[in-house]
Formats: C-alpha cells, structure tokens, sequence
C-alpha cells in the first residue's frame, strides 16, 4: 500500500476510537503525505459508520492539521444519489447486492432506501476518492466497532471494489494499533472468513 493511502487509513481507524490526540497525529501525517481533498472525503464518510460527532471531531482538528477553509458546498442530486448509490452498492456487493437490499428492507424499508441514496449515493460514490481506498478506510474504521457483520462486508467490498489482500492486511495492522487484543482478534477472524471464502470460491 503507497504511503498516501496508509495515511488515509490511519485516518479512518482513528476517528472510530475518538481518541483525539491518535486522530490529531494521524492528521497531520496526512496532511503531509496524502491529497488534501481525499483527506476530507475520509472524514466526511465517517459519519455514516461512527456518527456525526466522530466526524465533526475529525474535521475540528483537520481544519487546524491543515490550515484548509471548509470547501464550498456540493450541489444535492436525489435522483441522482439513487442511480449512483444502487451502482456503488453493486459494486461493492457484487453477486450479494439483490440479497442485502432483501435483508434491510426485511429490517425496516427506509433504512434499504436511505442506505442506497444517502449512504452509496449521497456518500460513498461522491468523486475525489477511488472505491477501493473508501473501502479500505471503512474497513479499518468498522474493525474497532462491535460490528462484524458489516465489517466482514466491508472487507469483501474493498476486495470487490479491487484492493488486494496485502493491502486489506495493511489497514488491519493498522486499524490493530489503537485496538484491545481481543477486538484485533475479532477483526483478523472476520478477515480470514472473508479471505478463506474467496479462496474456496477460486478454487471450486
């Protein structure tokens, strides 16, 4: 994994945590080694996983890592958000994409309608950062999170959205430093699920 986007997962993995004085430290590597613009797409999709006060935490302290104004508004598109959230989405799920939508409109419909629009629409497929690299930054942000389902969908998403397993390892060694030992245990398990899978379904 280049440099540039190891920063952007030591981002991500710290805003899980809250922990500021990880997060102001992992900021301001950034700011040194990675795109000022996908620093911001990686705080600004932490919201959708950790909550607004994580990310508005995140953004306090890369406004001062940084010396960057807020960037102007992006201009809202629902139709649009939806045509592009069921593309992300698929992408990201590949042959499971028709039974998670199932699954969450099992749960509540509004929340397979929001998670389409608002969270691969609105978010996730905003331009300025590549599908592999917001995956692997989700990844690592899910790791700390009691939250092995969507983490074991977030591996596979960032392997779908084409990151290699050596780069999946790297943010999980990453996401790991600031984790208990058991909650890096659990999302090393989640991997090798994922990982195993994959290799069976290669090898059948």
């Amino acid at each position: 994994m280049d440099e540039s986007r190891l920063a952007l997962v030591r981002v991500s993995a710290a805003l899980s945590p809250c922990s500021t004085a990880d997060l102001r430290l992992a900021l301001r590597a950034a700011a040194e080694s990675a795109q000022p613009d996908q620093v911001e797409e990686v705080v600004l999709q932490a919201y959708l996983f950790a909550g607004y006060p994580a990310a508005l935490n995140g953004f306090r302290l890369w406004r001062e890592a940084s010396g960057r104004p807020a960037p102007a508004p992006s201009a809202d598109d629902t139709a649009e958000w939806a045509e592009r959230g069921a593309e992300v989405c698929r992408r990201v799920y590949a042959g499971q994409y028709d039974r998670l939508r199932a699954n969450v409109a099992a749960l509540h419909p509004d929340m397979e309608r929001w998670m389409l629009s608002e969270g691969y629409g609105k978010v996730l497929g905003r331009p300025g950062l590549d599908l592999a690299t917001r995956e692997l930054c989700i990844a690592a942000l899910l790791a700390s999170m009691d939250a092995e389902p969507q983490l074991y969908a977030h591996l596979r998403g960032a392997i779908n959205a084409g990151a290699t397993e050596d780069e999946v390892e790297a943010a999980l060694r990453e996401a790991g430093r600031g984790m208990s030992p058991e909650r890096s245990r659990a999302a090393r398990e989640t991997w090798a699920q994922v990982r195993d899978r994959r290799r069976e379904r290669s090898t059948s």
